[in-house]
């Protein structure tokens, strides 16, 4: 009974988001709460919520100063390098730019942090999809699948919770997977060549000229980091904004004229925003380096080091503080909307795993596996890895599913670091998962409905699991 009311409810979730007959937000909370009164434990209902936002409250702190510490480092024009050159790639072609896409996504996901890698991507290429009246799910689903191959590194998080899981060492399961890894990631950058071609077909090739050209009044040139709200316009203008609040405000820059245009006018951050701080480059680039290496060393963590990143950062660049009250109160809206998200599906995996929904679904689910399939226990451990991770945290399913599918894998003389392999290569799919807090990131900064987004990507992020299996297999890998 658990097993169904655990898949119902899940279910139901999805296709109240996809049909947007409810918000995220509020699907999480109210249709559990739901749940857990049709399971008949609705008198834990309290016991279970506190659980889950126990368990997730590091993220979300990790999450509201990582938004804070890196909207600054946007601010201050960290990263205007990096974009300048994507946006170069790019042009106005929509193809360069959706190859664009995933390559800055793939590229900026080696810090191993999902969210700060939507916020960087979302950041610089958003004013470029808006400006082309390009599809903006294009976008998220791109940086998703990108940022979900790349998860797979050791300091990621799947990696290192199947290593820890199956008592194997995580160099063991990645550095053997990095053929098919690789595959996986070419995979990724092929599908936004096609996409980018279909939206070359739909949209045109323009050049820069012609793209500033066709850019409505009301519509801006340049997106400044922050400020964004029409109230908000002058003191935007005055202080640069950040990309915090969303880098699709349009108030910050102006109307976009039709005086032809060059590389430089053509980008996704004011060159001339007042938040600028030139001559701290280095020290930025030098805290940012340092921060990233101690979060992959484990020095000390990482809700910790954020939280002393972003003090530190707001103290040397912004020294005032009435600046510094401005520069938080810029990123405050993706703060609150971020950790609220958050907050909001502790309810949701707190009702599943106080109520025991997760347990029963997951062993219905190895229980349904055919004793003939014992010596392909590493292709099982990878297709259920697609819905397992998707449906369930990272944690529910590497500690709880993982170990018995191992132990099953064992029984028929599968390795336990065959089936650690496998276990991973769902990452482009889990990405997407509604329990994921890093994809509301993504899909609140480029102003995108999750079900949208949810509806686009799902049968490509499983094509890209499933080449990353297939690939793995044909190497010899799984």
């Amino acid at each position: 009974m658990l097993t169904i009311l655990g898949f119902a409810m899940i279910a139901t979730f999805l296709v109240l988001i996809m049909m947007k007959k409810m918000s995220p937000i509020a699907a999480l909370v109210l249709i559990p709460a739901l749940f857990c009164v049709f399971v008949g434990k609705g008198a834990h209902l309290g016991d279970y919520v506190i659980d889950g936002v126990s368990s997730l409250a590091p993220t979300a702190a990790m999450l509201m100063f990582a938004i804070v510490y890196f909207g600054v480092m946007i601010d201050v024009g960290l990263f205007d390098p990096i974009v300048r050159a994507i946006l170069r790639f790019c042009k106005a072609d929509p193809m360069r730019i959706v190859v664009g896409t995933a390559l800055l996504a793939a590229i900026v996901s080696l810090d191993g942090d999902g969210s700060t890698t939507f916020m960087i991507t979302v950041s610089a290429m958003y004013p470029l999809y808006k400006r082309l009246k390009m599809s903006l799910v294009v976008m998220t689903g791109v940086a998703a699948m990108a940022n979900g191959v790349m998860n797979t590194l050791p300091w990621g998080g799947p990696t290192a919770r199947a290593a820890t899981a199956l008592k194997v060492d995580a160099t063991d399961i990645f550095v053997p997977m990095i053929p098919a890894l690789a595959v996986g990631l070419l995979a990724v950058v092929v599908l936004a060549y096609v996409l980018g071609l279909r939206e070359r077909r739909r949209l045109g090739t323009l050049t820069l000229d012609e793209a500033l050209a066709r850019e409505p009044e009301s519509e801006t040139v340049l997106v400044g980091a922050g400020s964004g709200t029409a109230s908000g316009a002058k003191s935007g203008a005055k202080s640069g904004g950040g990309a915090g609040s969303g880098p699709g405000e349009d108030a910050d820059a102006g109307p976009a004229t039709a005086d032809g245009g060059s590389d430089d006018d053509f980008q996704g951050l004011d060159p001339n925003r007042a938040t600028l701080r030139p001559k701290l480059y280095w020290f930025n680039a030098l805290l940012t380096v340092a921060l990233l290496t101690a979060m992959i060393m484990e020095w000390l963590p990482i809700p910790v080091l954020f939280l002393i990143g972003a003090a530190l950062a707001l103290t040397v660049n912004f020294p005032h503080i009435p600046d510094q009250k401005a520069r938080i109160a810029a990123h405050a809206d993706n703060v609150l909307n971020v950790s609220g998200m958050v907050f909001a599906a502790a309810v949701f995996t707190g009702v599943l795993t106080g109520t025991g929904m997760v347990d029963h679904m997951a062993n219905w689910l190895v229980d349904t596996i055919p004793d003939g399939m014992g010596p392909h226990m590493g292709l099982v451990t990878g297709l259920l890895s697609l819905p397992l991770t998707y449906f369930m945290s990272n944690d529910g399913f590497y500690f709880g599913v993982l170990p018995v599918l191992a132990e099953a894998g064992q029984a028929h003389g599968v390795s336990t670091l065959e089936i650690a392999r496998a276990s991973i290569v769902g990452q482009p799919l889990h990405m997407s998962s509604p329990l994921v807090p890093a994809v509301y990131v993504l899909v609140g900064m480029a102003k995108v409905e999750f079900g949208d987004h949810t509806k686009f990507v799902v049968k490509w992020a499983v094509l890209t699991s499933l080449v990353i299996l297939g690939a793995g297999i044909l190497f010899g890998i799984i």
